[in-house]
């Protein structure tokens, strides 16, 4: 068996499948202040800072594969209500909880984690569950 790079590959795109791509894209546009960097029929891709993507594709949209000029992406796509967390800073979770309740989103949930972090829970339009979340959550982060 080969060894393991000495770097460990990190998350760089999250998917969400949604269902009307215009509203999902204004949601993490006004909720959380996520900036389109390329959008189709098929997908959008919001800014989440520094090597971090996070992609929204029509439900059912990637289904068949897509032959583009420097290679082939083959078919994916999720159905339910999928989960996945922002990290952001504690200072800034009283802020994040404000702008939110501007937005008119609801808080679901709470959690403060034995390591000392924060999370907020919430739902976008599609019902994916979403989370904010500060360090000490995991022992990486």
């Amino acid at each position: 068996m080969q060894r393991v790079p000495q770097t460990r590959p990190k998350v760089l795109e999250t998917a969400l499948y949604v269902d009307d791509l215009a509203r999902a894209g204004r949601f993490y546009g006004e909720a959380l202040g996520l900036e389109p960097m390329t959008q189709d029929s098929r997908m959008w891709a919001l800014d989440c800072g520094p090597a971090s993507v996070l992609l929204l594709f029509r439900r059912g949209g990637t289904l068949e594969a897509v032959e583009l000029p420097g290679g082939r992406i083959p078919p994916h796509d999720g159905s339910g209500p999928l989960h996945l967390a922002f990290s952001v800073e504690a200072a800034d979770l009283p802020g994040w909880e404000a702008r939110l309740a501007e937005c008119g989103v609801e808080i679901e949930a709470r959690m403060k984690w034995p390591r000392g972090g924060e999370s907020l829970y919430f739902r976008d339009p599609d019902g994916h569950l979403v989370e904010l979340a500060t360090p000490g959550l995991w022992a990486n982060y």
